[in-house]
């Protein structure tokens, strides 16, 4: 996969879990999980390389949190309109 996406879970029309994949090798699996900030987890592949964000709290979470984190992995911003789903 090359470019990153977002995934939403939801329940009863609420957001209630979030997975935003980063560019990834095929059939590449997270090996490590790190805390980030408050409902933001980061998975790292074997190779210590980023593969993922869990958004564990969606509602609780802000689109500044969520570019805090990537910026600090050397991540592109997520955009406003692909947050939208999670601010609605």
């Amino acid at each position: 996969m090359r470019e990153p996406y977002l995934e939403i879970t939801f329940r009863r029309g609420r957001p209630v879990a979030a997975y935003y994949y980063l560019p990834r090798r095929a059939g590449q699996r997270s090996h490590r999980t790190v805390q980030a900030a408050p409902g933001v987890l980061v998975d790292y592949g074997r190779g210590g390389r980023p593969i993922g964000l869990e958004i564990t709290a969606p509602t609780m979470v802000s689109l500044d949190t969520i570019n805090d984190v990537l910026l600090g992995l050397g991540m592109a911003p997520l955009e406003q309109a692909d947050f939208a789903p999670l601010a609605a």
